[in-house]
């Protein structure tokens, strides 16, 4: 059984930081594209940034230059590194990864973290 699990959600103030992290348990054969979503209240869900096996990432335009996607291919982890954080960052953040187990390859999901970004 393949699970994701979120920590380093919580409160902080506008221009602060957070260090959102995310590790895959299980038996785990590989890992492949690792991502960060949100989904802000009364929105669609939406890509923050995706990290490949080999470290290329890509960002959504809004957390360019703020965000920073990283992982630990040993440590089954992905991170997600904000700073300058803004009142529209406030969503819950999921994590997602494209893991083969024994039962093949399939996209897993975390359960999910909030962030709220507020004075």
């Amino acid at each position: 059984q393949v699970e994701l699990v979120e920590s380093g959600g919580g409160l902080v103030q506008p221009g602060g930081s957070l260090r959102l992290s995310c590790t895959a348990s299980g038996t785990i054969f590989s890992i492949y594209v690792m991502a960060w979503y949100r989904r802000a209240p009364g929105k669609q869900r939406e890509l923050v940034a995706t990290v490949t096996s080999g470290g290329t990432t890509n960002y959504a335009d809004s957390v360019k230059g703020r965000f920073t996607i990283s992982r630990d291919n040993d440590e089954h982890t992905v991170y997600l590194q904000m700073v300058s954080l803004k009142p529209e960052d406030t969503a819950v953040y999921y994590c997602n990864a494209d893991i083969r187990s024994r039962i093949g390859t399939y996209s897993y999901w975390g359960q999910g973290t909030q962030v709220t970004v507020s004075s």
